[in-house]
């Protein structure tokens, strides 16, 4: 070996690791104040921001996405550490906190914009995300048929800051509302 070659290799050892760029990961199960939840539990999410995908209308406001003819549907946009945490884990934590059969709402909330939906913003997730809901559609863990939507991402709007960390801000108004809409009950029942 060259001393050059040495040298080299002896900086590649002593040089500091570069971290990983932080990935973003698109989830709709419904109310997103409830995804938001679930994911902010998770060792190496950065951040969380609820908010509206895709969609025909720039800027929506939660009024009008949720009368349910904007096309946007409620989503939670994950911020994440993949040194930390993989795209394969997060779509786990997904998989387990909404009700992959209802492909019409989640839980108490109806329509559109609370379909549960994987947004992919690359090839790599599309990819992931295909071969977990397949895992599920071979497996038949439900008995019932795996609706969840995989589509790409187009458009991501924050919503507005009232809703953003909500299980926070309103502890009492978020757990009744998620105990009256039977978010966790029927989640138990899905996933014992």
């Amino acid at each position: 070996m060259t001393f050059r070659a040495l040298w080299l290799t002896l900086l590649m050892l002593i040089a500091p690791l570069s971290a990983a760029e932080p990935q973003t990961a698109t989830f709709a199960g419904g109310c997103f104040w409830c995804v938001e939840e679930a994911f902010d539990k998770v060792e190496g999410v950065l951040s969380t921001t609820s908010g509206y995908a895709n969609g025909k209308l720039d800027n929506p406001t939660y009024a009008q996405v949720s009368q349910g003819n904007t096309g946007h549907v409620e989503s939670l946009q994950v911020i994440y550490d993949p040194q930390q945490v993989s795209y394969d884990q997060l779509l786990e934590v997904f998989w387990h906190n909404h009700d992959p059969t209802d492909g019409g709402g989640q839980f108490c909330d109806r329509g559109n914009q609370y379909r549960p939906a994987i947004f992919y913003h690359n090839t790599q997730q599309q990819q992931l995300a295909e071969q977990s809901r397949k895992i599920l559609r071979e497996n038949k863990p439900f008995g019932r048929p795996v609706l969840t939507a995989i589509e790409p991402l187009t458009v991501f709007y924050p919503a507005e800051e009232r809703h953003q960390d909500y299980h926070i801000k309103n502890p009492v108004s978020y757990k009744f509302y998620k105990f009256t809409c039977g978010r966790a009950a029927r989640l138990k029942e899905l996933w014992k």
